[in-house]
């Protein structure tokens, strides 16, 4: 037994001395940026061997950086992409002890490459590398890079993980979301009107992919299926000349209940060209409290800023508010011309101190009111993580500051960045009474998409306090449910009231609604009550029209105090979800999508891959490749909803 002890201990120092003459244990990292120089977090990163086959995977962190360990000494290639971006393919030599070091730039894709990217497949074989677990949804795939062809396939949704490395929210996550109940099935004969204030909002879409590119599902409350559906542009025709909004409508059979139809209703505004725009008092209210330092929020803040800054014309005029532990105007208001003093200021912009918003929010509106542009476009830009903690902080106040200062025919658009503290129900609110739009940037391309591609639309009201009820013939709908805008209805009688507020469209806006309709005869929808005591209950008459149901809308011209009102009916004509129109069939996935996600008792049969069918067969023309992320975004969370 000694003589064997012996061997045994020898064999275990021979062991550690060939670890030992092999070195440390090889491993690669980097940083992933883009032409800037701003960092890329989310991005994933993936070590392809001679056969071209994924070994490893990880996503960069908050800074932009990567790391592999565990990797055999060799020659590798590395990939990287990140949504919006041409992937970059580069070789790398890995030597036994050492750390290689490569940094990795990535370019602005097409939409066009994004789409056929996504018509590939490929296979991974690595799993976790680096201690990160996964990887994201692809991005954009084309071109030639770097000598290799990078139209190499994306890659697949995201892998099974450990349970204990999953979760449905950020473990540090200190996030707030308003808590709110689905819309449940109404009978048209007790309820035969639907009313509910417009809503463009789009945060809720991006900040959903934020968590997905992060390896987890967004918590229930995140998900508010009409900021899902608004997200994305659907070909809507343009208004007549009479009023500055158009009425679409559609009618097919239920994805996810064949009994049942669906309704869209689809609104669009009035375009205009970004030149013909009317001269900007813009007001950029900017967070350099010391909850802004992260990378993902005032370094990308600053680097979204500055796209826009890029855009003025010699006619826009722009100040700079800032606030921390106080407020402050680093920048009086100043022509689009001194596009260079504009651009030196938001670089010099620094975090630190506490979060003093109310204070910043009246310094802002006071700056606007200064410089008011009678016939202009006049508009404070907030840009925070909804953190205030010094002064006016709790939601109330905060609304009713918010509601006196838009009085003054001052817009506002609410711009979310971070995560951890991101306080989403604060921000929803404030741009919901303050007459403004409300969007999240995760990334430098919802920057471009918002404050750039969209800034006619997110900047410029055409409609102001937009409504709409819709009236069910009992005759033909036995029941009735809106999809999403539970934080946007109205009572009955709040239609006809000018004086109650409702939400803005911008130049361009397209707005969606989703109704799933049940027809008469089918059971189990709604549920019965007892027979009334004091009078008879109304019966559902017995029509002979063929109509299904009327939209009405309402609008105030942006300086006007009045409503004016458009009327459509619709009728009861439902052909099949499979020959409906692409944006029909695009609309119903996104909605089923949130369905699945918000874990609705509405989901009837709908699963991923029914999501994915739809959404792959309605991409459509596809102008910036938003409908081939949301697809990938779809497998991505399948692969998560698996590994659970």
């Amino acid at each position: 037994m000694r003589r064997s002890g012996f061997v045994l201990i020898g064999v275990l120092i021979l062991c550690v001395l060939l670890l030992w003459a092999q070195g440390p244990a090889p491993s690669l990292e980097g940083v992933v940026h883009d032409a800037s120089g701003g960092v890329l977090p989310g991005a994933t990163v993936e070590v392809l061997n001679s056969a071209g086959t994924v070994v490893a995977t990880t996503t960069a962190d908050a800074t932009g950086r990567y790391r592999f360990t565990g990797i055999p000494a060799g020659r590798y290639r590395i990939r990287a992409y990140a949504p919006g971006f041409q992937s970059l393919v580069v070789a790398v030599v890995i030597e036994q002890g050492k750390t290689a070091q490569q940094s990795l730039q990535l370019t602005v894709g097409s939409a066009a490459e994004t789409i056929d990217a996504l018509k590939k497949e490929t296979h991974i074989v690595g799993g976790v590398a680096g201690g990160v677990p996964g990887g994201t949804m692809g991005g954009v795939i084309g071109g030639i890079i770097g000598g290799i062809s990078s139209n190499a396939p994306p890659p697949p949704p995201y892998p099974s993980r450990p349970a204990s490395q999953r979760m449905r929210t950020m473990p540090e996550a200190r996030e707030n979301y308003g808590h709110f109940e689905e819309n449940r099935f109404q009978s048209p004969v007790v309820n035969p009107l639907s009313t509910f204030s417009i809503d463009v909002d789009t945060a809720s879409y991006a900040n959903m992919r934020r968590f997905l590119r992060n390896g987890s599902m967004p918590p229930q409350d995140a998900v508010r299926t009409e900021e899902w559906l608004n997200y994305f542009q659907y070909q809507y025709p343009e208004p007549a000349e009479e009023h500055p909004v158009s009425i679409t409508t559609e009618l097919a059979t239920c994805p996810w209940q064949p009994k049942h139809k669906i309704v869209r209703i689809g609104l669009k505004s009035k375009s205009i060209e970004v030149g013909n725009l009317p001269p900007a008092n813009l007001v950029f209210l900017i967070d350099v409290s010391g909850s802004m330092g992260t990378p993902d929020k005032l370094p990308l803040l600053k680097r979204s800023f500055s796209l826009l800054a890029e855009q003025l014309r010699p006619q826009d005029d722009v100040a700079i508010v800032v606030y921390a532990g106080a407020a402050g105007l680093v920048l009086p208001p100043t022509s689009g011309r001194h596009q260079d003093r504009i651009l030196e200021s938001i670089e010099r912009l620094s975090a630190g101190g506490s979060t003093a918003g109310a204070q910043g929010i009246q310094l802002a509106y006071q700056t606007a009111r200064a410089h008011f542009k009678s016939k202009g476009n006049n508009r404070v830009i907030l840009a925070t993580d909804g953190d205030f903690n010094v002064g006016v902080s709790t939601e109330a106040e905060l609304i009713r500051l918010i509601e006196d200062e838009r009085k003054g025919g001052i817009y506002l658009t609410v711009l979310g960045f971070g995560t951890g503290n991101y306080q989403d129900a604060k921000m929803k609110a404030l741009s919901k009474y303050g007459n403004g739009n409300y969007a999240y940037v995760d990334n430098l391309l919802e920057a471009r998409k918002v404050l750039v591609q969209e800034m006619g639309a997110n900047l410029m009201t055409v409609a102001k306090d937009v409504k709409l009820q819709i009236e069910f013939n009992p005759a033909r709908v036995q029941a009735y449910r809106l999809i999403g805008y539970e934080n946007r209805l109205l009572a009955a009688e709040d239609f006809n009231d000018d004086k109650k507020d409702a939400g803005e469209m911008g130049a361009g806006h397209t707005v969606t609604a989703l109704y799933e309709i049940v027809p008469p005869g089918v059971e189990g929808t709604v549920p019965k009550v007892d027979d009334l005591k004091y009078q008879k209950p109304q019966q559902s008459p017995s029509g002979k029209s063929t109509e299904l149901l009327t939209v009405k809308l309402r609008y105030k011209p942006p300086t006007r105090d009045t409503s004016k009102l458009l009327s459509k009916p619709v009728g009861d004509a439902a052909g099949s979800i499979e020959n409906s129109s692409e944006d029909l069939r695009f609309a119903a996935a996104v909605a089923g999508f949130a369905l699945l996600l918000r874990d609705s008792e509405h989901k009837g049969s709908v699963g991923f891959d029914q999501v994915i069918d739809l959404a792959s067969k309605s991409l459509g023309t596809d102008p910036n490749g938003h409908r081939a992320e949301f697809l990938y975004l779809v497998k991505s969370a399948r692969g998560i909803g698996k590994s659970e």
